[in-house]
């Protein structure tokens, strides 16, 4: 083994060819690009669709008109409903996951012991997987009739109960990736506030909150767009009234909830109501890529490189 070591060779290192060592970068390479032709795939139905809708459809009036009944004459194309509505729910959605969120994480990376965070880790893990359907009657069957006895009035499909229950849906994911970035901030930097005679609390919200401010927005905007395009839950609880309404105990449709009553619908094939559901989709997806990029720039703008 000796001489081996002092030839160059190495004693557990074959020095044959072997052709998994060729085969992996290629197979991992396909790998990555099944996510890129997929995403090329989805992009191309969406504008190839859309054209087809536009064609007929001025894009202004899609863009800027306020009432939206594609499926009753007069058809009228207006998003701005669908978009508002989309917005109330996320907007509600965004007030309840994002402080509460963002609490739970600078308790489980500042201040849970090793035992408590086992306990209140997996809880929120659990809270993460259930089923958005399951949201969305829960949201129907326990939240709404909790609003509608605090506050009478309440319609029994509501944009407030639809996104009380995104709230609570996108709370693991704010928390999660928030807790991540604030454990990745350097521990030289904590013990140096506490050297100074820094308190717990100064600690996490003036050293290690503004160190981990770049994961902290990425969680947020992450967790926007999650909201944002969510499904079951509005579907269900918020009902299909496409209207522009400030109030959220009214019934309210966000795009997504019209996506899936043309999609389970009678609409016809090639029918403009059934084009505009891939308006409706790009537009989503438009608003979504936004998102990311503005997420991608303020988590670069405010990263910290220990």
């Amino acid at each position: 083994m000796m001489n081996k070591e002092l030839s160059g060779e190495h004693p557990f290192r074959s020095n044959k060819p072997r052709s998994i060592e060729y085969a992996m970068p290629v197979l991992l390479f396909l790998c990555a690009l099944v996510s890129i032709f997929t995403t090329i795939g989805i992009v191309y139905t969406l504008v190839t669709e859309s054209v087809a809708f536009f064609k007929e459809v001025n894009v202004f009036k899609f863009l800027s008109g306020t009432t939206w009944a594609p499926l009753i004459q007069p058809v009228s194309f207006g998003v701005i409903p669908l978009l508002f509505g989309t917005l109330l729910v996320t907007l509600i959605a965004c007030c309840i996951a994002l402080p509460v969120g963002l609490a739970t994480a600078i308790y489980l990376s500042e201040y849970a012991s090793p035992k408590v965070a086992k306990i209140v880790k997996p809880v929120l893990e659990v809270l993460a997987g259930v089923p958005t359907i399951v949201y969305g009657y829960f949201a129907l069957s326990f939240i709404t009739p909790v609003l509608q006895t605090l506050l009478p009035g309440t319609s029994l499909f509501n944009a407030l109960s639809a996104g009380i229950a995104v709230g609570i849906m996108i709370i693991p994911m704010v928390s999660s990736l928030s807790e991540d970035a604030m454990k990745a901030v350097p521990k030289s930097l904590r013990h140096g506030a506490y050297a100074l005679g820094a308190t717990r609390f100064e600690v996490a919200i003036q050293v290690v909150l503004p160190a981990a401010l770049s994961g902290i927005i990425s969680s947020f905007v992450l967790a926007f767009s999650r909201a944002i395009g969510e499904t079951m839950i509005v579907t269900v609880a918020a009902g299909a009234t496409p209207q522009l309404t400030a109030s959220p105990l009214e019934s309210i449709q966000t795009m997504t909830a019209y996506i899936v009553q043309v999609s389970l619908g009678d609409t016809p094939h090639g029918s403009l109501a059934y084009g505009s559901i891939f308006a409706v989709g790009l537009t989503l997806f438009v608003i979504t890529l936004l998102l990311n990029i503005v997420a991608a720039a303020v988590s670069k703008r405010f990263r910290e490189v220990y």
